[in-house]
């Protein structure tokens, strides 16, 4: 069948290598792109949420399935578009439906729903413009720290965690009053703050049967030691050496089962991956947020770890047959580094020629695009996030220096890395 993938990132050249390799695929087209992705299949030069042109595009060239990697497409709701339109409803959508995917587009419904269904998260409470002077009062009486959340998408920035009332006061005067996140901010989740250690489980749902994928964690933090300002993420390592057998089910008991349930029972229409950001406190798990979708840098070591044909894994959520999945993994650990622009994730310069690609992937490294573009025939940078450079290893370890010396070969004017990526797993 003939496969369009929406998305312009890493995650979406992980996902171009991995369909490209199915014996189910037969052209793929991915919509924008990038340099990467341009050696998997063929680029469209189509915007994310341009949905009338992605459709034409898809009935053109014959597309079966559509793979949906960012989130804005699917809050903005590219499922019910396609599935509600009598020309491209045979079309098979991988993402959940508008409705779905506020479980990522709005904080204050996903915490209401894990409230709903008793899946373990921090307490919290939501405010906006009509009751902001008891927002104040509260944030006033709120033990430190303190956690803000704008309730829409806000391109990762939309998390704060305050130290001092007045900066907890000061950020969300600027967030609620002065739209410092536009829309987003109109309305603010403030959370009581988690303590422990992060990480990023997957799975894939039809709504009511699913598969866990291998679970991650990445790096958010700009500069080593986890230091600076948040970003899309620096990295990742797969798999996390304390995620035990113990954890793992105390996670598919108290949040994986009860939320794919949730959906059956609120009769949401789920269709893709779900991503559950976890802290780990004391060996309990608690959902930090929900995403519709893969994430990025986690998609990097997740995806290439799989041995599955996930062409074959996504035809069985038509099919409602994912609890027949046996999800088979590569036993070796994957680390991906993040080469940005300079001044990421602040104000950067694009159009900077990268060298020292390598021209294929072999089975140790492979270099996934992420903001890149082809100019003249030269690779060049457009965007923070440029390349990650995912390699496999005996141990994370081995896999983050084999990462680290590949990125030795690579160059491109104010390029930065970060060098402690998996190293503290010895």
């Amino acid at each position: 069948m003939n496969i369009l993938i929406i998305g312009s990132g890493g995650r979406e050249h992980a996902l171009a290598w991995k369909i490209n390799q199915s014996k189910h695929c037969n052209k793929l087209f991915i919509a924008p792109g990038n340099a990467g992705t341009a050696s998997c299949g063929t680029n469209l030069d189509i915007k994310v949420n341009d949905f009338e042109t992605l459709k034409k595009a898809a009935l053109d060239h014959d597309v079966k399935m559509i793979v949906v990697g960012p989130e804005d497409p699917l809050v903005n709701g590219i499922y019910d578009f396609f599935t509600n339109n009598e020309t491209t409803k045979h079309i098979q959508i991988v993402g959940p439906s508008a409705e779905a995917a506020q479980l990522e587009g709005s904080k204050a419904f996903a915490k209401a729903f894990m409230q709903r269904h008793n899946i373990p998260t921090a307490s919290y409470k939501e405010f906006d413009a009509h009751n902001y002077t008891e927002g104040v009062d509260y944030i006033k009486k709120h033990p430190l720290p303190i956690v803000l959340k704008a309730d829409g998408l806000a391109a990762g920035k939309g998390v704060l965690i305050c130290t001092t009332h007045e900066d907890a006061l000061s950020e969300f005067e600027q967030m609620i009053l002065q739209s410092k996140f536009g829309k987003a901010s109109n309305k603010v989740v403030i959370e009581s703050f988690l303590k422990g250690i992060e990480v990023s489980v997957f799975a894939i749902t039809d709504g009511h049967s699913f598969c866990v994928l291998p679970e991650a964690k990445d790096y958010k933090r700009i500069g080593e030691g986890d230091t600076g300002l948040n970003t899309g993420g620096m990295g990742a390592v797969s798999p996390v050496p304390f995620f035990d057998e113990a954890l793992k089910l105390k996670i598919l008991e108290k949040i994986i089962k009860p939320t794919i349930k949730g959906f059956a029972a609120e009769k949401l229409i789920y269709k893709g991956f779900v991503f559950f950001g976890l802290m780990i406190d004391n060996g309990e798990p608690y959902v930090i947020e929900y995403n519709c979708r893969m994430g990025d840098p986690e998609t990097e070591v997740v995806i290439p770890r799989i041995k599955n044909d996930l062409v074959e894994i996504f035809l069985s959520i038509e099919y409602n047959s994912l609890d027949g999945i046996n999800i088979s993994t590569d036993d070796r650990a994957a680390a991906t580094t993040i080469i940005v622009s300079g001044g990421y994730p602040g104000s950067y310069e694009t159009g900077k020629t990268i060298t020292g690609l390598l021209d294929e992937s072999s089975n140790d490294i492979i270099c996934f695009h992420s903001g890149t573009k082809i100019t003249n025939e030269n690779v060049v940078t457009n965007g923070g996030r440029v390349i990650a450079v995912t390699a496999f290893g005996n141990s994370i370890l081995q896999a983050a220096v084999l990462s680290r010396k590949q990125i030795d070969s690579i160059s491109f004017e104010n390029m930065y890395f970060r060098n402690d990526i998996g190293f503290e797993f010895k």
